[in-house]
């Protein structure tokens, strides 16, 4: 993705693949109503603000994020000056690249800001990697002051700016790394473990109540009905206000009683299991917090802020910004009207990206569906916007180590990509592979999703990354086979039908398209009675 092969700095032939070449991308993403895609995910009513801010038309922005006068500022400060005012296309290339590590360098100063207060200048610079609003066009100004700044959707997707402030405050653990992290300030690391244990086992148990609610209200409201048909009696003919005895269906009705009487009796001593691991986390909780607070200090052990995690996590998403960019991708940090030229559908911001995951689940039906004692419980990862030009979104890991069952994984997107449905595809495949291979551990070229594709791609002796298939396998089961059209090899297709099945709705519309999806339904209908 070489960046001056156009204008907005992506080559189309650094992005191609023969697999995936007839794939008409802008066709895939939810209409703007968004009524028949919402499967969790809340529905977005306004993309943009009723009244732009005016952030970009000050024209103190640039002095303002400046006026620190840090080491860091003056660097960047330097060589922007000398990318901003060169006239020769190869200096004003020399700079341009020498411009990434002072910029970063800068922005990790700014984030420590993230979780008291920040400036409109450093929430932008941020949010949207705009360092001097006078390198964007008008337009594109005044589109990015058209998005909402704050969201009411309280959905786990972020802009780097709230990203950094979740960490900052201890509201988000910091990113997991193969380093050994440092103690945090005076937090004691041994409880922090503890309490994210004790907070999976909340969550757990929380999620095990309300599903044994739901079965339980399902089983009453069963009994009730069975026990309501049991007071209407056909009168005796010649026998005034005399009734005859229980019909068939009657007799029926007080066995199915009978067994709900028992399920419930069941359902009952479950309850009351859940009950009280859901009450002991939560005095887990509470012990462990009271062991972590010193006198005078704040929660957790820690001041207010944590500064050391600000830092730690974001060395973390300057890397997750590396990974969206890749090798060739162009990796200039600062928001410029030479790459972006904005759309509506285009651009990676909160409300799109939300409308974008609605459309992917309303496909892939267990696609943030996590199991915790054989109960299914619908875990959205961590979402974080970065403002890169990447190409590729990634997932940087499927859930915390120290809380397998309920914590949240977490995906980074690029808020500037060639094509956002594609990425967010990139990025959700990468979260169902490391997931499916998490889960299956050292059995994982043997068993489940992972293993059934291992063995297909050493079959068919593939070479190349194994991971890269797979992602480029599920973008087409996402778009192509989704809509009936076979592009999978006849062992994928099976493999992912069974492993990261549709939805209903769309297994009912495939079942009659051809016998190949037909042949794969029946397979369903013949696993669900084999289970009875």
């Amino acid at each position: 993705m070489s960046d001056n092969a156009n204008p907005n700095g992506i080559a189309d032939s650094d992005f191609s693949d023969p697999v995936m070449d007839d794939i008409d991308f802008e066709d895939q993403s939810p209409q703007s109503d968004g009524a028949e895609v919402q499967s969790g995910f809340p529905p977005i009513k306004n993309l943009f603000a009723d009244v732009p801010h005016k952030a970009f038309e000050d024209p103190a922005y640039y002095k303002s994020l400046m006026a620190d006068g840090s080491d860091a500022a003056k660097r960047l400060h330097a060589i922007f000056q000398k990318y901003a005012t060169a006239k020769d296309p190869k200096d004003k290339a020399v700079f341009k690249q020498q411009i990434t590590n002072p910029y970063w360098d800068f922005a990790a100063s700014v984030a420590r800001s993230a979780p008291l207060t920040l400036t409109p200048a450093q929430k932008y610079l941020l949010r949207f990697g705009v360092l001097h609003p006078n390198l964007l066009a008008s337009e594109s100004k005044a589109f990015l002051a058209k998005l909402i700044v704050d969201s009411d959707l309280d959905q786990p997707v972020y802009y780097l700016d709230e990203w950094m402030r979740g960490v900052g405050i201890g509201k988000i653990n910091i990113s997991g790394t193969d380093e050994v992290q440092v103690k945090r300030g005076n937090e004691n690391a041994h409880f922090q473990a503890l309490l994210d244990k004790a907070s999976g086992k909340r969550e757990g148990s929380a999620g095990l109540l309300r599903a044994k609610h739901t079965e339980r209200s399902s089983l009453e409201a069963s009994l009730l009905a069975n026990v309501n048909s049991l007071f209407t009696h056909p009168e005796i003919s010649d026998l005034e206000n005399v009734g005859s005895c229980y019909t068939e269906s009657q007799k029926s009705a007080w066995t199915q009683a009978g067994e709900c009487l028992k399920s419930l009796a069941k359902t009952d001593r479950e309850i009351s299991l859940y009950l009280k691991d859901f009450q002991n986390a939560i005095e887990d909780i509470e012990s462990i917090k009271q062991k972590m607070v010193p006198e005078g200090d704040g929660v957790g052990g820690t001041s207010s802020v944590d500064i050391q995690s600000v830092d730690t996590e974001f060395g973390s998403i300057r890397q997750m910004a590396k990974m969206t960019v890749g090798r060739q991708g162009n990796a200039f940090p600062i928001l410029s009207g030479e790459y972006f030229h904005p759309t509506p559908n285009g651009v990676g911001f909160k409300e799109n990206v939300i409308s974008k995951l609605a459309w992917i689940e309303s496909i892939d039906a267990e696609v943030f569906i996590r199991y915790y004692k054989n109960k299914p419980n619908r875990i959205v990862p961590y979402v974080v916007i970065l403002p890169t030009y990447g190409d590729f979104g990634m997932c940087w890991e499927p859930f915390e180590k120290s809380n397998r069952a309920t914590s949240r994984g977490r995906i980074a997107i690029p808020m500037y990509p060639r094509n956002l449905t594609l990425s967010l595809l990139y990025a959700v495949a990468d979260f169902r592979w490391q997931a499916a291979k998490e889960k299956a551990s050292f059995y994982w070229m043997e068993e489940g999703l992972t293993g059934n594709y291992y063995n297909y791609y050493q079959a068919n002796k593939l070479k190349g990354d194994l991971k890269q298939y797979f992602i480029q396998d599920y973008i087409l089961w996402m778009t192509k086979e989704s809509e009936g059209t076979q592009k999978l090899d006849k062992d994928v297709r099976g493999t992912f039908w069974r492993y990261m099945p549709f939805t209903q709705p769309v297994k009912e519309k495939l079942k009659d398209r051809n016998m190949i999806y037909q042949e794969l339904y029946q397979r369903d209908q013949n696993r669900a009675k084999s289970d009875l």
